[in-house]
């Protein structure tokens, strides 16, 4: 499962959602690094695989960033995040 996070100006909170595959969440940060780099302010709507209901509208002018992680199972010991220390 990879992760795709989502930072927003002026806001603490992380918007997340999941892709099953690297050429999906892959195609999904692409589409988001589009619509920044358009500058139009476009509403972007994304949906999460691992839980379909789960859905996200955002203003792209509002993304201030934008990450792929690969979610592994019982601790890579990699933290995932903008902000992560490096050892």
């Amino acid at each position: 499962m990879f992760i795709i996070d989502l930072i927003l100006k002026n806001t603490p909170l992380t918007l997340s959602i999941q892709r099953k595959s690297s050429e999906d969440a892959e195609t999904t940060y692409r589409q988001v690094l589009d619509a920044i780099k358009s500058g139009s302010g476009q509403v972007l709507e994304l949906s999460c695989d691992r839980q379909p209901d789960k859905k996200i509208a955002v203003l792209s002018s509002e993304i201030s960033g934008v990450q792929i992680s690969e979610k592994s199972g019982a601790g890579s010991g990699k933290t995932p995040g903008f902000f992560a220390i490096a050892e």
